[in-house]
This record gives C-alpha cells, sequence and structure tokens, in this order.
C-alpha cells in the first residue's frame, strides 16, 4: 500500500494527501496480523475502522445528533465557556446556518470516513479476485461500513456518495436512489460476509441491523420534509431483518444496563458493532464520557488531569418525559436505566447543613483510588468526588483518596470557590440557566480505568449498534403494521430485562406509537438516535427549552459552505439543501 495516497474528497476537499497510517491502528481485534499480504490487508482497513473514532467524536457527528435533539442543550456556560462561534447554541435552536462549524467538521469526518473505505476497497478488490480469501472478507467488511457511513450521510444531509474509483467525482444521489444505493451495497454482502467476528468489525448481524435501519426509516429519506408514509413492505422487511439477528442466537441483553458502557464492554453478548477501544487506538477517547460532566469533577483519582468539562446537560424537557411517565415515584426508583448509584456516602456525612468548601475540611470518607467509581445515569444535586489541594494534588487519607462534596472551581458564578457543585434541572441560555452547575448531566459511559489520564485512551468501546434497538426496531415496524401485541412483547422484552439490580422497569399494560417513541427515548437516550427519531415519529417541529422552530426544512443539515465552494468549478454538481 501506497504511504500517501492523492484521493477526492467528496466536495470537501476535492485533492487532499491522506497518509494510511496516520492513526496508528496497530491492531484490531481479530486482525490480521502477519508479514506479507496478511500486513496489507489489515493495513488497508484498519485506516477505515479506526476513523470511526473521529467520526463520532463531541464535536462531530456526534454532538450533531446531541444537540439539535430535545435530549441535550449546551449553553455558553458562565459567559465563558463552550460558545465557540455559536455554533451550539445554532444547533440546539435550529438556527444552523452553512458556515457552522459543528456542520462542517461532522460533514469533514463522515466523508473521510467514506474515503478510507474506498481506498482499503481498491486495495483489497483485486486480491480478492485473486482469490485471496481473507481479502475477499475484508472487501465484504468495508463495502458494509462504507454503507453505514453513507447512512449517516442520507440521515443527516439527505444525499449519499457513490464512488468506486478514487481518482473519479463521486455521483451523488438523493432519495429513492440512495435508499437504493445502501440496500445494494448491504445485500451485495449479506449472505457472504462474516458471521463471527466479535463487535469491532462489521459481521452479517450488523448488514442485518443496518438494513433494518435503512427501511424502517425509508419513508423519511424518500420524502425528508413530508409526512413519512410506512409501507407494510418496508416493515416487513424491518421485522425480516431483526428477527434474523434475533433468532440467531448470538446475542442476549445485558442484565445490568451500564454494563453496556464500562471498561469490559467488548465481550458484552448485547454489542452488535461497535468502535472497538482496546488500546489500539491512537484516537482512542472518552468524549461520550466526560463531555456533559461538572469540570470540577475528578471521576479517576489516579488522574488529577481527568475531568468534566460542563458541556451538554439534559433539557428540563427530555427529563419531565421521565417524571411524567413514573408519576409520583422518583425515576431513579422506578428504572434501573436511569441511575444506578455507585458512591455509598455514608449516613453520618448526608447532611451537608451549615457546610461549605470553606469549613468542611473534615467532612470526607476514604477509599482507594481502584474502588472509587462515580454514579451513572443521569446526574442530579450535589456530586461527590476527590478534592485538590493548593497545589493540584488530591487529598489523601490511610489507604486511598478523601472524597468530599465537590467544590465549584470552574466559571464565573456566585458559587465559584465558595459553593459545592449542586446541579438542578433548570439550564437554559438565559444568563441563571447558563451558570456552570446548572442542568442535569449524563453519566452513561465509565471513565475508563486503563487510561493513562481517563480522557483518551479509553478501552471502553462506543457502542454504535446493540440487541436492545433491535427489539425496539421490530416493536416499531410490527406497531406500524398494526400488530399491537407483538410490539408490546418486544418492548416488554427490553424493559424487564435489567434485572441485575432493583428497580427492574416494570413490564407495560399497553402500546401506542407516543408510548414507543418514549421507549426509545429511555433505552437508547445519549447514543445518537434521538434527532432521527424525533423525525420519524414526527416530534422534530416541536418546541424545547431554547428551540422554537418549526420549519421542515431543518430536518436536514445545511451543507457546509466550504463543501460547496470547493466544487464550485462542476456547477450544479453539489447543491445546497432546501432552506438555506
Amino acid at each position: 500500500m501506497k504511504n500517501t495516497i492523492l484521493i477526492t474528497l467528496f466536495g470537501v476537499f476535492l485533492l487532499s494527501n491522506v497518509s494510511c497510517t496516520d492513526l496508528e491502528e496497530d491492531v484490531l481485534d481479530e486482525s490480521l496480523e502477519g508479514s506479507g499480504q496478511a500486513e496489507t490487508i489489515s493495513g488497508a482497513i484498519a485506516p477505515a475502522y479506526g476513523q470511526v473514532s473521529w467520526t463520532w467524536r463531541h464535536t462531530n457527528y456526534y454532538g450533531l445528533q446531541l444537540i439539535p435533539a430535545d435530549e441535550a442543550i449546551l449553553p455558553y456556560r458562565g459567559g465563558t465557556d463552550w460558545f465557540d462561534g455559536g455554533k451550539f447554541l445554532d444547533a440546539h435552536a435550529h438556527t444552523i446556518s452553512p458556515s457552522n462549524d459543528l456542520v462542517g467538521s461532522a460533514w469533514n469526518e463522515v466523508t473521510k470516513n467514506i474515503s478510507r473505505t474506498l481506498l482499503a476497497i481498491e486495495v483489497l478488490r483485486p486480491l480478492a479476485e485473486e482469490g485471496d480469501t481473507e481479502a475477499e472478507g475484508a472487501l465484504y467488511e468495508m463495502i458494509a461500513l462504507r454503507a453505514y457511513l453513507n447512512m449517516l450521510m442520507l440521515d443527516s444531509w439527505g444525499l449519499v456518495f457513490k464512488k468506486e474509483v478514487s481518482d473519479e467525482d463521486s455521483e451523488i444521489l438523493r432519495r429513492e436512489e440512495a435508499i437504493g444505493y445502501i440496500e445494494n451495497e448491504l445485500l451485495s454482502v449479506v449472505d457472504v460476509i462474516n458471521t463471527d467476528r466479535e463487535p469491532g468489525r462489521m459481521t452479517q448481524g450488523a448488514v442485518w441491523g443496518l438494513l433494518a435501519r435503512l427501511y424502517l426509516n425509508a419513508a423519511v429519506y424518500r420524502d425528508p420534509y413530508g409526512t413519512p408514509q410506512f409501507t407494510q413492505e418496508d416493515m416487513d422487511k424491518v421485522i425480516m431483518y431483526t428477527s434474523n439477528i434475533i433468532d440467531s442466537g448470538k446475542f442476549n441483553l445485558s442484565p445490568e444496563y451500564f454494563d453496556l458502557f464500562n471498561d469490559n464492554n467488548h465481550k458484552n453478548a448485547e454489542l452488535i458493532f461497535a468502535l472497538d477501544q482496546r488500546g489500539v487506538l491512537r484516537r482512542e477517547h472518552s468524549r461520550w464520557a466526560y463531555w456533559s460532566l461538572a469540570g470540577s469533577w475528578f471521576p479517576r483519582p489516579e488522574h488529577p488531569s481527568a475531568d468534566g468539562t460542563d458541556g451538554p446537560a439534559i433539557t428540563s424537557d427530555f427529563y419531565q418525559t421521565w417524571v411524567d411517565a413514573y408519576g409520583g415515584v422518583d425515576p431513579a426508583d422506578a428504572d434501573a436505566r436511569f441511575y444506578k448509584k455507585n458512591q455509598e456516602i455514608p449516613e453520618e456525612l448526608q447532611d451537608l447543613s451549615g457546610l461549605s468548601p470553606l469549613n468542611d475540611q473534615d467532612h470526607y470518607y476514604c477509599i482507594a483510588a481502584e474502588d472509587f467509581e462515580i454514579d451513572r445515569g443521569i446526574i442530579r444535586g450535589i456530586i461527590w468526588g476527590p478534592r485538590k489541594d493548593e497545589n493540584g494534588s488530591f487529598y489523601t487519607c490511610d489507604g486511598g483518596y478523601r472524597i468530599y462534596p465537590v467544590k465549584q472551581i470552574k466559571g464565573n458564578g456566585p458559587d465559584k470557590d465558595v459553593g459545592y457543585v449542586n446541579h438542578i434541572e433548570q439550564v437554559d441560555f438565559t444568563n441563571e440557566g447558563r451558570l456552570h452547575r446548572n442542568g442535569y448531566r449524563v453519566s452513561k459511559y465509565q471513565f475508563s480505568h486503563t487510561s493513562p489520564n481517563g480522557n483518551n485512551y479509553s478501552s471502553v468501546d462506543l457502542v454504535l449498534m446493540r440487541y436492545a434497538e433491535i427489539f425496539l426496531m421490530r416493536a416499531e415496524a410490527k406497531l406500524r403494521n398494526g400488530d399491537n401485541a407483538g410490539a408490546l412483547a418486544d418492548v416488554n422484552t427490553v424493559r424487564t430485562s435489567r434485572t441485575a439490580r432493583e428497580p427492574i422497569p416494570q413490564a407495560l399494560s399497553s402500546i401506542d406509537i407516543e408510548t414507543l417513541y418514549r421507549e426509545r427515548g429511555f433505552e437508547l437516550y445519549w447514543e445518537g438516535f434521538r434527532r432521527g427519531d424525533q423525525i420519524r415519529f414526527g416530534h422534530y417541529e416541536d418546541s424545547w427549552t431554547e428551540k422554537t422552530d418549526s420549519d421542515v426544512n431543518h430536518r436536514l443539515f445545511p451543507i457546509p459552505q466550504d463543501a460547496i465552494d470547493g466544487a464550485s468549478n462542476s456547477p450544479g454538481y453539489l447543491e445546497q439543501n432546501e432552506g438555506y
């Protein structure tokens, strides 16, 4: 493989130099190790798989899915942090322009990732045609990965790039043509791709899942600005491919919900497709773990630099969906997916009356670093963690570290240096609502114990497809086909599977489309699904928190102006989406 290959990046940078080794993906799970041809094969696929990490980075595609949905908001924290040119404010309010950097960076990373799959395909196809079975298997994976990435493009920008030779321009497809292209790509490999690799690689199960996603969303993709017309044919295909996965016997629902997002999640039987981060990628990251958390919180005592960023919080609107579902019962006492208490604060320390960081020097408990775990799920109220002394070192005690109520050390609010971090429900763009403490936080992913600094080189796989989603897709297809009983059974299978600890979510007695929409939100929150769900269920034009826009054109994001300018020498090649 050449060290540097001249490629066409679809309408972003018409010609760019991309090194095949600039990600240092030395080993992928079950990668083809050895010398000679095997190294050529593993060297071809590693950059494509590895780029998925940066594609789903918080300031790239992940942020573009999270912040515009009703589940998250990122205000200009205290008027000092996270303004970033207003890109997150505009994303939440649906006032995004073609020059918005969040849109631009997401587009760049997805198209770069597509380019890497194409480069791999160009290396692997001639080897496969010569009879190399290992190259043939890797080729099928790259075709599937390219289809997955083009689905990301279709979902967010309403187009895909059809391209087989790197030195030629892509053909841009939209609507039915785009659906047909992705469908054909997936169908071309579904019966021949491997069936037994682990979730860091594309498998038959993952391809079945992608086909189910495609057919479930086909009505939206055909007419992104209209009312989706779900056909029985599409829904039957969703049911068929999800049933293939369920009937395969290869996957199981995890009894502990948060085990899905822990250090050792790679072997979790619920994972179908994930980014393998077990110490092999230079760009492994914990952004999904720390982005939302308080900047004053240090979740790993071994690493004084490991902290949160006071980034996005859960919106009060999305939080209220939990409250409304469980009535007078606190969601934490009704649903194990909402919250997991890992920190046992001694009873004699729980009363903080009359205390503040100015007089609580003896108000702590002691714990070994390896035993310390922050609570998970939706984090409310005063949090506890290690505290630093005037030299920047954590206070210690016999056997470990002192754990205090967390002192607010960020921002310019009235609580800085004198109060505790106390997360309240209100979070918005007002001066009060944007304070660093404001908003309940989401701690879904574990801070990796294997990371050397807590923030990078995580060993927690990023979960991109899992078994619970399969049941929920089948439930939706059954419900849209009129099979309420079948839909209810599938939803309850997911709800009642989290049996590792109380409270086990109780089975529902009935199901309708709004309840199913709510259930997807509870099961899949902050995993990149909510924006698409809102469009498919007819809620993307609703109002929430700081968003009142109801323009259906905003279901798709604008194509970055840089991309359009870059293609200006080919008039009509890359046209802006409607409404921008």
